[in-house]
């Protein structure tokens, strides 16, 4: 089967980063675009994306920011394959590693994310609750989407363990889960900076971005909105 039948190849930033995805299943859409672009990154850092699909935040990132240290980490297989093959297209280097984000830390450790070694991690956890929504009948998009009540915390607890002392995570998630990310954050991780996601002026928050420092003692801080669509609806 030709590769044209089953993926596509899409623009992102303004066309200065071109992505093979699949047609079906878990796509990269606004969501990785807003979580990249709300990283906190330099040049030289070491950067992580947990749940990273085809690569689209972190690469988005790394073309951003030139002379980042990127680990891409993402549990199918074949979806890691396409952030590889992003990464090289794009000439953007990263590492893809193959991995579940809820193993323990050996097997975080053997893929060379050991505690306190990251500066950056990035991730879009899984946010629909299976007892919330209906899953998807694509696999792969069930898996990116469907959440065990568990999921957060995990994912945050991994950030936190491979974050150096004063390093940053930044997540996506539901406008309306917001409560479920500050109660995940609440040790270890301070300096919070929420900036609420709005489909236009109008709308309630869909989305929320929220970074977060190991170690960090400032009060938390709520940012002024990002609206996705200007000009009210009719």
């Amino acid at each position: 089967m030709n590769d044209s039948d089953t993926t596509t190849r899409d623009a992102f930033l303004d066309g200065r980063l071109l992505l093979r995805q699949p047609k079906r299943g878990h796509r990269a859409g606004h969501d990785a675009m807003l979580l990249a672009s709300a990283a906190t990154a330099a040049p030289g850092d070491r950067v992580v994306e947990f749940g990273a699909g085809v690569g689209a935040a972190g690469l988005a990132v790394a073309r951003r920011v030139a002379g980042v240290d990127l680990t891409l980490v993402e549990i199918d297989p074949g979806l890691a394959a396409l952030a590889e093959e992003n990464a090289a297209a794009n000439t953007l280097a990263a590492r893809v590693v193959v991995l579940d984000v809820e193993a323990p830390a050996p097997a975080f450790a053997a893929a060379g994310l050991p505690p306190d070694s990251m500066d950056v991690v990035l991730m879009n956890p899984p946010f629909n609750h299976s007892g919330r929504h209906q899953a998807s009948p694509v696999a792969e998009r069930g898996l990116a989407h469907q959440a065990r009540a568990t999921t957060l915390v995990a994912w945050v607890n991994a950030a936190r363990r491979v974050l150096k002392p004063g390093g940053t995570l930044t997540l996506i998630w539901r406008a309306d889960g917001l409560d479920a990310v500050l109660a995940a954050m609440d040790r270890g991780l301070g300096s919070l900076r929420v900036v609420p996601v709005h489909a236009d002026p109008t709308a309630p928050a869909i989305r929320v971005l929220v970074t977060a420092v190991k170690g960090g003692r400032a009060p938390l801080t709520l940012s002024a909105g990002l609206v996705l669509q200007q000009g009210a609806r009719e």
